[in-house]
C-alpha cells in the first residue's frame, strides 16, 4: 500500500489530510508542534485537540470521525531523522510554513529519490502554490517566527490551496503527473509538466 509522509499539519496539512482520508494510502503525519485555540479558526482540529501535539490530534480525528487510521509522528523533522522519518514512504508532502524545515525536506526526499510536493500560502494570504520539488525554491519569511494562518482571515485561500494539493496528490496516485497550481480567490491555474 502507497505511504504519505504529510510534513506540518497546522493549516494547509491538517486541511490536506481530510480531504486525503479516502485515498487508500496510509497516511503518516509528522509536526512536533501543539495544537493552541488561535490555531482552531484556520485549522482542522476541534476544541478537544487543545494542548494535544498536532500530528496525534489530527490521528484521533481520522479515526473518531471517519475509521481511518494514520500513524503519528510528534516530533520535529530535522537532518538526524528525516531518514527515518521518510523511511517506507512513496510520496512526501511539505506543509511546513518556513523556508529552513522546506530545505531540509527537500535535501531529505532529494536524497532518497523521494517525490515531493509542496503547498505554500503567500504570508498575506493573496495566493498560494501548490509545486513539486524539482520547480521549487521556498521563499523565507519577512521575519523570523513570523505568524502564518493565525486567524480566519485567509480561510478561504487555505481551503483552495489545501484542495489542490489534495487533487495534486490524487493525481500523482493514480497516474504519475505531477501539475503545479497557483491559487487566488480569482481561481487556480495548473500547469502541467
Amino acid at each position: 500500500m502507497t505511504r504519505i509522509a504529510f510534513c506540518g499539519v497546522g493549516a494547509l496539512g491538517s486541511n490536506a489530510v481530510l480531504y486525503c482520508r479516502e485515498l487508500g494510502a496510509e497516511l503518516r503525519l509528522i509536526d512536533f508542534d501543539r495544537v493552541e485555540s488561535k490555531n482552531l479558526a484556520a485549522q482542522w482540529f476541534v476544541k478537544q485537540s487543545v494542548g494535544k501535539n498536532k500530528a496525534e490530534a489530527v490521528r484521533l480525528q481520522l479515526a473518531n470521525f471517519y475509521g481511518v487510521k494514520a500513524e503519528a509522528m510528534g516530533v520535529r523533522l530535522a537532518a538526524h531523522n528525516a531518514t527515518q522519518l521518510l523511511d517506507g514512504c512513496d510520496l512526501a508532502v511539505d506543509c511546513f510554513d518556513n523556508h529552513d524545515s522546506r530545505m531540509l525536506l527537500s535535501e531529505a526526499a532529494r536524497a532518497r529519490g523521494l517525490p515531493l510536493v509542496h503547498a505554500a500560502l503567500a504570508g498575506d494570504g493573496t495566493f498560494g502554490l501548490v509545486r513539486w520539488d524539482e520547480r521549487f525554491a521556498p521563499d523565507r519569511e519577512d521575519a523570523e517566527g513570523q505568524a502564518t494562518c493565525e486567524g480566519g482571515e485567509h480561510l478561504p485561500v487555505i481551503g483552495l490551496v489545501a484542495a489542490t494539493l489534495a487533487r495534486a496528490i490524487q493525481d500523482f496516485l493514480k497516474s504519475g503527473a505531477r501539475a503545479d497550481s497557483m491559487v487566488s480567490l480569482s481561481g487556480v491555474v495548473r500547469t502541467h509538466i
